[in-house]
């Protein structure tokens, strides 16, 4: 396990907007589910699911993770933010711009644009202080390297849609299926599995205590990642292919590689219990393992319903899952740390558990569970009746997690 300290993180109330406004979107996305109609085929193209899309992904997913960084990137690096007050704008201009790409899809291109916009300048801020914060110096590594890496694809990514944007709007003439898929796999392969895979490193060996694994691993997968993002950014540009089938076996491969890594990590753990911590970790990884089959049953077979459960399980199970598992593990200690690390000594202190409300997320993570599985049979069998049953398991699960939020940051 990689050596963490406190020492440079900001304070929470930069950190708290990131999480309680990710969670509020991932409810905006559960009840915007009530609006897609799986019980006809419907395409990737179909701007009700590019909405839903932009809004779990940027408002949800995004916004999450810029919070996480905003804490993690000065403990992992062991030096300060060099710009720390430019958090205060990246949240806001995240926020707005999502709903505006989202509602824009559905109804109104320009507020596309204008959304599109404002995500760009959030992200290029994020971008710019991180770069800046890199260059104070310091040690170089595999992780110091997928920070890096993961931004200039996250950049690339975004500078596309945003053309994209523009070329809904009216305002460019450009094609937009060839930038489409290199626009996807930038973000969600070059920068939120890149960035998924280095902290796994260090958050899930701190939070079990695992230690005397290799990092080799990690090494090997990252870069294999990173080549294949490349090598299907150039075949998507360009329209080779065969080219981009390359680059999606190496991400393949990237991926059986990075779950060796989770394997040995879990394999060295000296907490053995499983809470509600292992439990969220165990299924975000299952629907990913279920995630990657059906991806490969797209490639080989080229049927839409199997990219739409592919990318289902992707979003809300790998990536939500893995998400609010760590937010029932991140909050806690921010909010312990900053509230009653002071009085350590002086008074009694709750313990770190004692503030996570344990049966309500309970129930979210099997209300969430039960929704992921219910909504994918609806897509796989085109079942409205299920679709319903999943959205609202899905709904009602997010509403215990905004509650379990704000529980845990107002906790006294």
């Amino acid at each position: 396990m990689a050596g963490i300290s406190r020492e440079f993180a900001p304070p929470f109330k930069l950190i708290a907007p990131f999480f309680l406004l990710g969670s509020v979107f991932y409810l905006l996305s559960a009840v915007m589910l009530f609006q897609i109609d799986l019980t006809h085929t419907i395409s990737s193209q179909d701007l009700h699911v590019v909405s839903w899309t932009h809004l779990f992904l940027l408002g949800f997913v995004m916004m999450t993770i810029f919070g996480a960084m905003a804490q993690l990137i000065p403990v992992v690096l062991e030096r300060g933010h060099a710009k720390v007050s430019y958090y205060y704008a990246i949240w806001p201009l995240l926020g707005i711009g999502a709903l505006l790409m989202s509602f824009g899809f559905m109804y109104n291109f320009t507020y596309l644009s204008i959304g599109g916009a404002l995500v760009l300048l959030s992200m290029f801020i994020f971008s710019i202080e991180l770069f800046f914060t890199l260059a104070k110096g310091g040690r170089f590594d595999i992780m110091i390297f997928s920070v890096a890496v993961s931004n200039i694809f996250l950049l690339t990514g975004v500078i596309l849609g945003f053309l994209m944007a523009l070329s809904f709007s009216g305002i460019l003439d450009i094609d937009v299926a060839n930038l489409l898929k290199a626009h996807v796999y930038m973000v969600i392969g070059g920068y939120v599995l890149i960035t998924i895979m280095s902290f796994s490193y260090i958050m899930l060996p701190m939070f079990g205590l695992s230690h005397g694994f290799s990092k080799k691993p990690l090494e090997i997968a990252i870069m294999m990642q990173c080549i294949g993002v490349v090598i299907v950014f150039i075949s998507s540009v360009y329209g080779i292919e065969m080219l981009g089938k390359v680059g999606y076996f190496l991400s393949f491969l990237s991926i059986i590689i990075y779950f060796y890594l989770i394997y040995l990590i879990n394999n060295t753990r000296a907490r053995k219990e499983n809470d509600m911590y292992i439990m969220s970790l165990f299924a975000s990884f299952a629907f990913f393992a279920l995630a990657v089959v059906f991806g490969a049953l797209y490639l080989v077979r080229e049927i839409e319903m199997y990219l739409f459960a592919s990318s289902w399980l992707l979003f809300v199970g790998f990536f939500g899952f893995l998400i609010t598992g760590h937010l029932y593990k991140i909050v806690p200690f921010l909010v312990w740390y900053e509230k009653f690390s002071p009085l350590v000594g002086k008074q009694k202190v709750p313990m770190l558990f004692d503030m996570v409300p344990t049966k309500s997320a309970n129930i979210q993570i099997v209300l969430t569970g039960c929704g992921i599985v219910l909504v994918l049979f609806a897509i796989l069998f085109q079942n409205y009746a299920l679709h319903v049953a999943g959205t609202s398991f899905l709904t009602l699960g997010a509403c215990f997690l905004v509650y379990n939020l704000i529980y845990m940051i107002r906790f006294k």
